[in-house]
């Protein structure tokens, strides 16, 4: 109780890393859905998605 740091837990770069990857996840996975395959599928290709885009953004983004 006695810190009072006001530090942001991640900085602003790695949030709009996350951001971006979770977006891509979204539309993954909602794409795999409406494109008649189970949600077990799409949740899967989310997590693929999510992956390879955090990995992209992290290397392009400086």
């Amino acid at each position: 109780m006695g810190n009072n740091d006001r530090d942001p837990l991640l900085d602003q770069r790695t949030a709009f890393i996350l951001l971006l990857g979770v977006l891509a996840a979204a539309g993954a996975g909602a794409l795999t859905v409406l494109g008649g395959q189970p949600l077990a599928g799409g949740v899967l290709a989310g997590g693929g998605a999510f992956t390879a885009a955090v990995y992209f953004f992290h290397k392009i983004i400086r």
